[in-house]
């Protein structure tokens, strides 16, 4: 059974490697310097006194598939829908000299992905806003967080331009949803090839 199982996972890999897009991470425009650890992305970017960075985890960032069944007219074996990863991103404004941090908390709705025809709408929004400590790794429950849901639209539009001057707008958006993409699919090959010689070692 392992043996058949490793070799499953071997075809799998070459596979995967086979249409892995980027072979190295594509880069975000606009300055952002990008660090990894694991499934974890930072990127940073600092402009005029200020220090903006944007933390998303590629866990869980793949919306699960509409339709599992093939298209009429489509052999199951055709070419599978492209796999994109949505993750949620914080970013985190943190500006030289005060000690709070303004954290907002993004995400991509799910409906608007592939709505690309309505040039207004934006396809990130914002969640949640909250200032938080600087500096504090462990965020506070006391701190009052503002949920955008019942948000003002004014305050929210002028939320939304405050990030897009700090160069977070739709473009980096799509780029983040670039990036994210091809970390998640590096990690998963990375994953198969653990698994393999997992599964190899007697």
């Amino acid at each position: 059974g392992d043996k058949a199982f490793a070799q499953f996972l071997t075809d799998e890999i070459q596979e995967e490697k086979k249409i892995q897009k980027h072979k190295s991470l594509p880069k975000v425009s606009g300055g952002w310097e990008l660090e990894v650890h694991g499934t974890e992305a930072k990127l940073v970017r600092k402009i005029a006194g200020e220090k903006i960075t944007v933390t998303f985890n590629i866990n869980n960032s793949i919306p699960p598939s509409a339709e599992d069944d093939p298209q009429e007219g489509q052999k199951p074996d055709e070419q599978e829908p492209e796999l994109t990863s949505t993750p949620n991103f914080v970013v985190e404004v943190i500006k030289d000299d005060t000690k709070q941090t303004l954290v907002l908390d993004c995400h991509y709705p799910e409906d608007e992905i592939g709505h690309e025809g309505e040039e207004e709408s934006d396809i990130f929004t914002i969640r949640e806003v909250s200032f938080q400590p600087t500096g504090e790794s462990d965020w506070k429950d006391t701190n009052y967080t503002l949920n955008t849901d019942s948000l003002d639209w004014a305050l929210y539009d002028h939320l939304m331009d405050f990030l897009a001057d700090r160069g977070v707008d739709n473009t980096f958006a799509d780029e983040l949803i670039e990036l994210s993409t091809a970390l998640e699919h590096q990690e998963y090959i990375k994953f198969l090839e653990d698994l393999k010689s997992f599964v190899k070692c007697q």
